[in-house]
């Protein structure tokens, strides 16, 4: 197809997609269909306000911006990489974090917990002093809990060099240097020996027979920050067993594990788990408090 045939983001936009759906790419980075993924990435590429598409729809383009939407259509579908790589940016909720192939995009069902902190699990979020957020990544989890719970320090740890060099440059973006501790460890290995509120993780929990399922975009990500094990709970089980003696008396430990939720109640249900609701229902999201853990 020549750069010629198309003049406006109208075009392009029907063009990319009939690629992206032709290609059949998987969608589970932020969009959720085929339209959105491409109207983000023309908005993002032509620097224009991405809640904006209508009024620059017939727009006419210069040769090189449609010469460098055109780039980007078909590295997201031939390469098949997700478009927060390719923009080299990823949204949770209101906030926008940089990300690059040294952490996986970010997303999580415990951010949509945040801005009502918790509640009600939570009675008094500005007693809340000190937070653990294991497996941080590229800081985003980290960085909305500093947001949220203002007279909290937070401790937020990264087995991966790599993946803290990405959390850094968000937590300076958001100029949070002074409450986010970045701490390289595994798991709990480098903590400071302290009582935490709160202990917070989105670990990797994708058990084996899904690993070898995942699509390509998937496999475009740190492997280390996907891969749980046969059962997906290895990392979860460390989490779950080193969490007792690191709560405070009322304090709670709240663990993401995706559609893993047969998984965790084989490990844990004895425990009593408690699942929390979010928009993809009930069985994303459980906490367990410090009284249940130290009955463990």
């Amino acid at each position: 197809m020549s750069p010629t045939s198309f003049t406006t983001p109208r075009d392009l936009l029907r063009y990319a997609v009939t690629r992206f759906n032709t290609a059949k790419l998987f969608f589970g980075h932020g969009s959720a269909e085929a339209f959105d993924e491409a109207a983000y990435l023309i908005l993002h590429t032509l620097k224009l306000p991405l809640d904006k598409l209508e009024p620059f729809l017939d727009a006419k383009l210069l040769a090189d911006e449609v010469a460098a939407v055109l780039a980007v259509i078909e590295r997201r579908s031939v390469e098949r990489v997700p478009a927060a790589y390719i923009t080299k940016e990823g949204w949770l909720g209101t906030y926008n974090f940089y990300v690059d192939e040294r952490v996986i995009v970010p997303r999580s069902f415990i951010a949509e917990l945040v801005p009502d902190f918790f509640s009600p699990w939570v009675p008094d979020p500005e007693g809340v002093e000190n937070i653990l957020e294991l497996c941080t990544g590229s800081g985003c989890l980290a960085i909305m809990l500093a947001d949220a719970f203002q007279n909290a320090k937070v401790d937020a740890v990264d087995i991966s060099p790599d993946a803290l060099a990405v959390a850094r440059r968000n937590v300076s973006d958001y100029k949070l240097e002074s409450r986010v501790t970045l701490i390289e460890s595994d798991l709990y290995q480098n903590v400071p020996d302290k009582k935490y509120d709160l202990i917070i993780t989105n670990p990797p929990y994708v058990n084996s027979t899904s690993m070898g399922k995942l699509p390509q975009e998937y496999l475009c990500e740190p492997r280390i920050a996907l891969d749980g094990g046969s059962d997906g709970m290895d990392l979860v089980r460390k989490i779950v067993a080193g969490a007792a003696e690191r709560l405070t008396d009322d304090g709670i430990l709240m663990v993401e594990i995706g559609n893993e939720r047969a998984f965790a109640e084989a490990a844990f249900g004895a425990l009593g788990l408690t699942w929390l609701t979010t928009s993809a229902g009930d069985d994303m999201v459980f906490l367990l408090t410090a009284d249940q853990l130290r009955l463990n």
